[in-house]
């Protein structure tokens, strides 16, 4: 009896031993990863680390911009990375060095995923090549995005160059192309992002020093492009793309916040304030960097006679999972303003949550309404970090004109 006994514990043991030793792990260090977009990939590079013994943290790089991904796990032979802020995740079979998976929207019923892989240990985004172009892509460029009927819409691009590597963004009416990053070719340059959303591809030709012709890719479309090199380059004004319809200069809605409480701007915590009203969605890149740049600064300021308000348009008309999203968002940027649900994204809620304005053209949308709650200015789009000067310019802006209503 204590024969088998010793048996079946060598056995138990050997099987303990078996499934230990198939629990994969990520190599720490920086992979080199590719997502499918349409009829090509779009590169990005990562870091793994590990914090303890059961804790991997995968952070995105794109140029300067970090977005570490939290709650790594392992199942089996695979690794799944959740992309919390985007409700997303990348599942991905492990072997030596290499990574070969998926990336899903968790949001988006029966989703077309998107094909994945990865290499550890090659930290470059772009393959340098033996003789680049001589044209530089530093400096700003007006940027027509072509739709097949030959429709174009203007933009702005933002680049430079160190090291030969390129760095910038894409300015558009509703936001930046986020951290781009890439390389030149022969006869131009490549461009890559991912930050947990939409992977981007941008390849360009120069014609000229000043001229190039290339295609914008992500998951879903190709896009044709056209740039033309100009110091001057700029989006129209952003505060008249907006309006609130004739006669109407005060808003009226009264939506939930976290806690489910109804707020208004008819409310004590807002009468005889400046109000900053940011309409936003969790889902949305741009209005991530606008709360960045808001959380921080409503600490600082609102001493002064100041108070922010969001208004969050959701990927789904649920009060919990709209809820969910906004404190991991509240909690991600430590934003003491209030977040209220105005329903599913879309101009239908938006319309029925805002009916004093014409329209919502692009999230985020900043609305600047003095003491007396008139609506005074309304700023659609956000220049990020990613986009240098024009972030710049933007603050500066901000600034002044949260003085001059504070001052009136």
């Amino acid at each position: 009896m204590r024969k088998i006994q010793t048996i079946i514990t060598g056995i138990a043991l050997g099987c303990s031993i078996a499934t230990f030793a198939a629990t994969p792990k990520l190599n720490d260090g920086i992979w080199r990863g590719t997502l499918e977009v349409k009829d090509n990939s779009a590169p990005f590079l990562f870091e793994v680390s590990h914090r303890g013994a059961d804790s991997t943290v995968v952070t995105l790089m794109n140029g300067e911009e970090r977005v570490a991904l939290n709650g790594v796990f392992f199942k089996g032979d695979s690794v799944i990375i959740p992309i919390e802020p985007f409700d997303a995740q990348i599942r991905a079979a492990v072997t030596e060095g290499t990574l070969s998976g998926r990336f899903l929207k968790n949001y988006v019923k029966n989703d077309v995923e998107v094909r994945f892989a990865a290499r550890f240990d090659n930290k470059q985004r772009f393959e340098q090549v033996a003789t680049p172009t001589a044209v530089a892509l530093d400096g700003k460029w007006d940027v027509l995005f072509i739709d097949p009927k030959g429709e174009a819409e203007h933009n702005v691009g933002i680049f430079q160059t160190d090291n030969g590597i390129i760095t910038g963004s894409v300015l558009t009416p509703s936001g930046d192309l986020r951290f781009l990053e890439g390389a030149y070719t022969q006869t131009g340059a490549h461009l890559s992002a991912f930050a947990g959303q939409s992977p981007y591809l941008l390849e360009v030709s120069f014609k000229d020093n000043n001229h190039f012709e290339g295609t914008f890719f992500t998951t879903k479309s190709k896009t044709r492009l056209e740039g033309t090199r100009n110091d001057k380059a700029g989006l129209a004004d952003p505060y008249n793309q907006t309006h609130m319809k004739p006669g109407k200069d005060h808003f009226g809605f009264s939506l939930p916040n976290t806690d489910g409480k109804k707020v208004s701007l008819t409310d004590e915590r807002y009468g005889g304030k400046v109000v900053i009203v940011s309409i936003l969605g969790s889902w949305c890149p741009n209005c991530m960097d606008e709360m960045k740049y808001l959380a921080p600064w409503y600490k600082a300021n609102k001493g002064r006679g100041v108070e922010v308000v969001g208004l969050a348009f959701e990927r789904k008309d649920d009060f919990d999972y709209a809820r969910a999203a906004l404190l991991r968002m509240k909690k991600r940027y430590g934003t003491e303003y209030e977040l209220l649900f105005g329903g599913q994204v879309g101009s239908e809620a938006t319309g029925k949550a805002l009916p004093e304005m014409d329209k919502v053209a692009s999230y985020p949308t900043m609305i600047f309404i003095d003491k007396k709650g008139k609506v005074r200015k309304i700023h659609t789009g956000f220049n990020g970090p990613a986009t240098g000067l024009f972030y710049k310019e933007f603050q500066h802006e901000f600034n002044v004109l949260v003085d001059e209503l504070l001052a009136e």
